[in-house]
């Protein structure tokens, strides 16, 4: 099989975890790196020719760019990557705003090119599991979650950097309305967000703390919480749960988990199916079902199950129409609740 050709633009922690991923499978060949700014690079990705200059790794002239940049840039290096005849996988939020997410996905369609937008909780089994345990439930649903990250020093000058493009309820938002979208498989009708700056070392007009709240067609209603910074609370910060008529299931975290450990973001531990039916004398009819994921992978494993559905999809010639529209309706939400924030009034989508 001739290898992919890769260049990956943007070094931070995903952008490295996913050089990992393009390092270690055969399918992929990396040919540059391009950073911002310098950086000492680990062992494994030490060979590979480093660059600043953006121009340098374009003339490459790569089978696929990998964009793991700050979301507002991610539209026009996209667009560069596509029309110069490249795929393109490139990190999530797609966008800061629904008109360009949808340019970037009409670009891919144009060119023929691949599209695959980093949604990397697809691609993780415990989170698989979740979603079909909770689909078996039926609707309507009440789903609840959150991620809050308590950040300090280099986390909390990353989110601060973060947070001029896009804010805590967008960044990690569109995974779990993503979730919320999976389970129902309802369109969202309409949401509420509201937020508040818990910190003076941020715009007067931004906010580190965001919450939504989101009806779905099928009457299922769902709500979102993130909040980054070092006032952020370790309690609660990691919620995960989904109630029908016809019980629950929940994400039950370990014990001692911190909400500053990328690890944490995506473990799910133990899953808690419970079943809401009762007897003739008004107990329950069966025990909460607890499903070990203690074999669940890492989150440099799950980088590179993401990167080789990435392989498969250019190689196989999946159709990723549906992939790139979820992508557009998540994010269309999140932004929606954004503005709702701002405007302080209900959005209907």
């Amino acid at each position: 099989m001739t290898k992919l050709r890769t260049l990956v633009i943007g070094l931070g922690q995903m952008g490295l975890s996913h050089a990992l991923a393009y390092h270690a499978n055969p399918g992929f060949e990396i040919i540059g790196l391009v950073n911002r700014s310098p950086l000492a690079l680990p062992e494994a990705l030490s060979g590979y020719p480093l660059f600043t200059d953006l121009d340098a790794g374009f003339a490459l002239n790569p089978d696929l760019v990998s964009i793991n940049t700050y979301t507002d840039t991610h539209v026009d290096l996209a667009i560069r990557a596509l029309e110069a005849g490249a795929h393109v996988f490139v990190e999530k939020p797609l966008a800061t705003n629904v008109e360009d997410a949808r340019r970037v996905v009409e670009t891919a369609k144009r060119t023929g090119r691949k599209l695959v937008i980093g949604y990397i909780l697809r691609h993780h089994p415990s989170w698989i599991e979740f979603i079909r345990q909770a689909r078996e439930l039926g609707p309507p649903y009440v789903m609840r979650m959150n991620l809050n990250q308590q950040s300090s020093g280099p986390a909390w000058e990353i989110h601060k950097r973060l947070m001029e493009s896009t804010s805590p309820l967008v960044d990690c938002g569109v995974h779990y309305l993503d979730v919320m979208c999976q389970i129902t498989d309802a369109a969202p009708v309409q949401v509420r967000g509201m937020g508040v700056r818990l910190s003076s070392e941020i715009a007067a007009d931004q906010v580190n703390f965001g919450h939504l709240q989101v009806i779905f067609a099928d009457g299922s209603v769902g709500w979102y919480e993130a909040g980054w910074g070092p006032m952020i609370s370790e309690t609660a910060f990691f919620v995960k749960d989904v109630m029908s008529p016809n019980g629950s299931v929940s994400i039950v975290m370990a014990e001692g988990a911190k909400s500053a450990d990328v690890e944490t973001h995506t473990k799910t531990a133990t899953i808690r199916v419970h079943h809401a039916a009762l007897d003739a004398e008004g107990r329950f009819e069966k025990p909460d079902t607890l499903l070990s994921m203690a074999d669940e992978p890492g989150h440099q494993a799950l980088c590179d199950r993401e990167q080789a559905f990435v392989l498969k999809a250019i190689t196989e010639d999946l159709d990723l129409s549906r992939h790139m529209q979820d992508a557009i309706t998540s994010l269309a939400v999140v932004l929606a609740a954004d503005r709702s924030m701002r405007d302080g009034c209900a959005i209907d989508l």
